[in-house]
């Protein structure tokens, strides 16, 4: 063989699954595990009830609403509070309605709001993926193709809860499952 060079082709074209990657080479640190940033739309029954179940686990969750700097732009809030955020959980509820142009019957289906969306991409960006949940309520139209982030349903049983605890715990954030329950 002359001048031949052997490479390990897994090694050197393999990606890392994104649930490895670390934030920007930031670890997350015991001050932000205990955050999580909630974006919602405009079901206020929903927000409370996740905020209170957040609480009851011992977290603290950050509503934008309740939060100073209101006279701040969207990228800014989100800029603001995202180097402190442990884990997103984006509420996709009906409050908006949307779909396809070009078809023959046009037909509407609800829609999380758009600031929704565009925080989960932001947040995917910002943080590893598996510290983003999407808890969406039935009927709603879901945004496709997102790798590595949970799809949970608001379930009137409240089977979510447990759901979202284990995706808290899978991002490394400590939560007691005994609370719960």
């Amino acid at each position: 063989m002359q001048n031949c060079v052997l490479i390990d082709y897994e090694r050197a074209f393999s990606r890392p699954p994104a649930r490895q990657r670390e934030n920007g080479g930031k670890i997350m640190n015991m001050e932000t595990q205990d955050k999580v940033f909630i974006s919602y739309g405009h079901d206020e029954e929903a927000i409370t009830t996740l905020a209170k179940f957040i609480e009851d686990l011992g977290l603290k969750p950050t509503v934008l609403d309740e939060q100073p700097g209101n006279d701040l732009t969207v990228i800014e809030n989100l800029d603001k509070y995202a180097d402190d955020t442990g884990f997103v959980i984006a509420l996709l509820t009906p409050d908006d309605v949307g779909g396809v142009k070009n078809e023959a019957v046009q037909q509407l289906n609800p829609r999380a709001h758009q600031n929704v969306i565009f925080e989960i991409g932001y947040f995917i960006g910002k943080l590893n993926p598996n510290q983003v949940c999407l808890l969406y309520k039935e009927g709603v139209e879901l945004p496709l193709g997102i790798p590595d982030v949970a799809y949970v349903s608001m379930d009137s049983a409240g089977d979510w809860r447990l759901k979202i605890g284990q995706e808290m715990q899978n991002a490394g954030i400590p939560v007691d499952m005994n609370k719960l329950f």
